[in-house]
């Protein structure tokens, strides 16, 4: 198990573990160590009472999402430190908002930890917890602890703004291109890297720059919340989601709420190369890790086709992100994986909870 203990935080006037500091003192730790919430903006009152306060201006809609984080089942202290967690608790949140097409705004924080946690672990979870949350000026206004008997439990809510129309799931329509930015299948390829089984021998099968690409897409995703904003503020846009559980799964959500079918040609799959070159040390096909690994937190969208490239260039203009069209959205149900000849394939699905399915 990691530690992220730091000698600084064991002299005499520091509590070593949570049992020697308590709840009244973590909380008080913890409102000190975030990002003041006082003088926010449209924050009335922020930690301290029984709820937040919040002001919005007319015409603003609210979003609100909500993550939960339990050891052993989206981390593994073996591998990921308390910053890691603290960073992905809020970054798996952000990205919520971003599929919205929204602005993140407030967050609430609750934390269920061993009482033997170390305050240093604390303390790094937090320091996470906010460098995820400076670059989009998310304020932290509450949240709750408790002690938990068996591992760390993370649960996030995230509170967001659109001050137009949010890009919903059931949105998409026959006809549209589905569209994917960036590319598919870092975390996953990450994941593998950490895992005990391959690490060793992945580690040593690419170069270190890349590897350490792919796990920290893995414990550190980023959220693509300007690339959000700027499709949804695109006519053309129709549906948009985040490639949480992967994109089969995802999609798969896209097209049940809407009604429709989608078909996507696997080559068109934007497989990230990273993940391409450890496929290649592993002799490992990576395509499963773009299509069902899932946590690659890019936006997955659709649009209308001929809409395709300007929105594209744009997106690359104003971001830097790239744009993938990968297929269409059609009358019907369920998906179609096609190769480059049109040929049917089988495909995997991707996360699913309360399922051995992976």
């Amino acid at each position: 198990m990691r530690s992220d203990a730091d000698p600084a935080s064991r002299r005499a006037d520091h509590p070593a573990s949570l049992r020697e500091l308590g709840e009244l003192g973590l909380i008080e730790r913890i409102r000190q160590a975030v990002t003041d919430s006082s003088g926010a903006p449209g924050v009335r009152t922020g930690i301290g009472d029984d709820t937040a306060v919040l002001g919005l201006s007319p015409g603003v809609a609210l979003l609100v999402t909500t993550d939960l984080l339990i050891e052993d089942v989206h981390f593994r202290r073996a591998y990921a430190s308390a910053r890691d967690i603290g960073w992905k608790a809020l970054a798996v949140n952000l990205s919520d908002i971003a599929a919205m097409g929204g602005t993140p705004r407030w967050a609430l924080i609750a934390i269920a930890l061993p009482a033997a946690t170390d305050v240093a672990s604390v303390d790094a979870f937090v320091t996470g917890l906010n460098e995820a949350a400076a670059p989009h000026e998310v304020a932290v206004i509450g949240g709750d602890t408790s002690t938990s008997p068996h591992g760390w439990m993370v649960n996030v809510t995230l509170i967001g703004q659109h001050a137009g129309t949010p890009r919903l799931r059931s949105m998409a329509k026959a006809g549209d291109a589905i569209v994917v930015t960036g590319t598919l299948g870092r975390s996953a390829a990450g994941l593998a890297l950490l895992q005990a089984e391959a690490g060793e021998r992945a580690r040593t099968a690419v170069p270190a720059e890349l590897g350490e690409e792919l796990i920290r897409a893995h414990l550190r995703p980023t959220a693509r919340v300007a690339e959000g904003r700027w499709l949804g503020e695109q006519a053309a846009v129709h549906a948009m989601m985040d490639c949480s559980d992967g994109l089969g799964t995802d999609l798969g959500h896209i097209c049940r709420q809407s009604r429709v079918a989608g078909r996507v040609v696997l080559e068109r799959v934007p497989v990230a190369p990273a993940a391409q070159a450890l496929g290649r040390a592993l002799d490992k096909d990576p395509l499963p890790w773009a299509v069902a690994g899932g946590e690659d937190y890019e936006l997955l969208a659709t649009c209308r086709p001929e809409a395709v490239d300007e929105l594209r260039a744009g997106l690359l203009a104003a971001t830097g992100t790239p744009l993938t069209a990968i297929g269409e959205i059609t009358p019907g149900a369920g998906i179609r994986w096609v190769d480059g000849r049109g040929e049917t394939l089988e495909i995997g699905a991707g996360y699913e909870h309360f399922s051995s399915r992976r």
